[in-house]
């Protein structure tokens, strides 16, 4: 029997250009796809969901978070950010159990999707063993979200796998391709966590990719975070080799130069930004907006690391917007053919169809398009903050916070209905995560 749902007269905000806004919309899900959306539509047989006084949007996309680290919320953000390289990528990640991995990525695809993230790129290195990426996968996968699985390396022996690296990609990578991701039609994708001329050799490097390629992921790669890094100019190293394609997304690049953010154009390499995170990591570097939108670039938005900042989409959203206005208007730029200012539009579309494109699901996702399939969210426009709405797309930019989300649906699936997630014990998530926290915690730095 075909599963419909009809979300009737909610003010819908689409993120395609083609369908635009209803201020008053039906929208039809139909077997997991989005089917119609109109002005009123008359379906027989459909559940009916009243979306009167609420704001109805695509599912935000999260393209890169370090999810395993999600057990020590806060604990590195008033602290020099060394301090979070030496312990988390140090010996407290090397000594991370395959039950905290878990657990950390559990609560935090869980809590991602509670707060209207429908798709998350899981920047998972700490592949300490088959038995950790197995744990993150599983995690993923009992959290119900759309997830792309960012295979990582080892933090055992670390150095050696993040500092002048002559060791290649670990080679497990192949068994998960085979044992879970053979199909790239489900919720669950995998791509390469991969460490670029910044941490590894160029023959290391460039075998990496040949892997990734091979085996038909896409990879996810730091650049230019921290002064050290610019003099290494490796988007311009992978220029030379003719390494740069459109399977690539490059996270931060806030020391790389605007020829190699012209580089990037020209391959259609995408971006991610991790903003909160990037104006709390003191001595990171500038956040390159101006740069990446000067030279055609839409970036995505990332929650990097919840150990440093807050994960949800609106406080990046928030950030992104006020970060742009206020370095464009007090004169900061060095840019002069980056746009003057950011629209609030501009944000919300950061937010959900530029991190499809990051991801390699805008086929999919991203936008509340026909033939899509339906992850939307649903928030309360009615809620104290946010009522009376006179701008949809403003609420949820400016004033709209994870308590403010009503429903979420994966695939077509209702995960959070009536302010509540339908599918995991809560109660039980807390108590995995404070046994795995007060571990963590007590092992050595």
């Amino acid at each position: 029997m075909t599963r419909r749902t009809l979300i009737r007269q909610g003010w819908i905000v689409s993120v395609d250009p083609q369908v635009g806004d209803l201020r008053q919309g039906d929208l039809l899900i139909e077997d997991g796809r989005i089917a119609a959306i109109a002005p009123q539509l008359t379906v027989e047989d459909a559940e009916q969901l009243d979306a009167r006084g609420m704001i109805v949007l695509p599912g935000f996309v999260d393209t890169h978070r370090h999810t395993w680290q999600t057990c020590v919320r806060h604990r590195y953000a008033d602290i020099d950010p060394q301090i979070y390289f030496a312990e988390m990528l140090g010996a407290k990640g090397a000594a991370f159990r395959a039950e905290d991995v878990y657990a950390g990525t559990l609560l935090g695809a869980v809590s991602a999707l509670d707060g209207g993230i429908t798709t998350m790129m899981d920047w998972s290195h700490v592949q300490n063993s088959p038995e950790h990426s197995d744990a993150a996968v599983q995690a993923l996968r009992d959290a119900g979200l759309r997830a792309v699985f960012g295979h990582g390396w080892p933090l055992v022996e670390g150095a050696s796998w993040m500092f002048d690296s002559q060791r290649g990609h670990p080679q497990d990578i192949r068994r998960l391709r085979r044992e879970f991701f053979s199909s790239d039609d489900q919720l669950l994708t995998l791509a390469m966590a991969a460490r670029g001329p910044e941490m590894a050799r160029r023959e290391v490097w460039l075998d990496d990719l040949r892997l990734a390629r091979e085996l038909g992921l896409r990879s996810s790669i730091h650049m230019g975070a921290y002064a050290r890094n610019a003099p290494i100019r490796a988007i311009a190293q992978m220029h030379a080799e003719g390494a740069l394609g459109p399977d690539l997304t490059f996270v931060h690049c806030c020391f790389c130069g605007r020829d190699e953010i012209a580089m990037m154009t020209d391959a259609g390499v995408t971006a991610s930004l991790g903003v909160h995170c990037e104006m709390n990591a003191q001595g990171i570097g500038d956040i390159p907006f101006d740069r990446l939108l000067a030279a055609g670039i839409r970036p995505s938005l990332s929650g990097d690391t919840e150990t440093k900042c807050a994960g949800d989409m609106f406080t990046q959203m928030r950030h992104a917007f006020a970060y742009y206005r206020s370095w464009m208007g007090g004169g900061h730029s060095r840019v002069p053919d980056a746009p003057a200012t950011l629209t609030l539009r501009d944000v919300l579309e950061f937010a959900t169809l530029a991190g499809a494109r990051a991801t390699g699901l805008d086929h999919k996702t991203g936008s509340l398009t026909p033939g899509k399939q339906a992850d939307i969210v649903l928030i309360r426009g009615d809620d104290l903050n946010l009522t009376p709405v006179s701008d949809a797309v403003g609420a949820v930019v400016l004033a709209a916070h994870p308590g403010n989300v009503d429903t979420v649906f994966v695939a077509g699936r209702a995960v959070k209905r009536a302010g509540r997630l339908l599918h995991i014990d809560v109660e039980a998530l807390r108590r995995r995560a404070r046994a795995s926290q007060a571990h963590v915690l007590e092992l050595p730095a």
